[in-house]
């Protein structure tokens, strides 16, 4: 069954550093826009970056710049998010999900995204 597999979540200290992976399980993710969103407790979803397919277009979450990059290494057929001075507020459970040819042009939602991984736990605390 295609699926998409995140993982890299960790509990970190504020200040630290994590990189989260997205692969495809069953198919290329070539050919996916990718999105990672979190959820916190208690608080809605949130999309905090998105890669569209053929990397033409990069979009971040404004209370992320400058701290968190999304790449693709299409080679390897995984989307990365480095997260650099994370923040207690950035604590959640991030998911990655794929539009097919996306260009990440109304990604906000997640309504676009048909494959979803099921979820890494980053955890920011001291």
């Amino acid at each position: 069954q295609a699926q998409l597999v995140d993982s890299g979540g960790d509990l970190v200290q504020p200040g630290g550093s994590l990189r989260l992976s997205c692969a495809a399980s069953g198919f290329s993710l070539n050919y996916y826009a990718i999105a990672w969103f979190r959820q916190a407790p208690g608080k809605l979803r949130e999309a905090v970056s998105c890669i569209s397919y053929k990397e033409n277009a990069i979009y971040l979450l404004d209370s992320v710049k400058g701290r968190f990059t999304i790449s693709r290494d299409d080679a390897e057929g995984t989307v990365y998010l480095q997260m650099n001075s994370l923040k207690p507020e950035d604590t959640g459970v991030y998911q990655c999900a794929g539009d097919f040819l996306g260009k990440c042009s109304d990604y906000n939602d997640g309504a676009s995204f048909g494959s979803w991984g099921q979820g890494t736990q980053v955890t920011v605390s001291a």
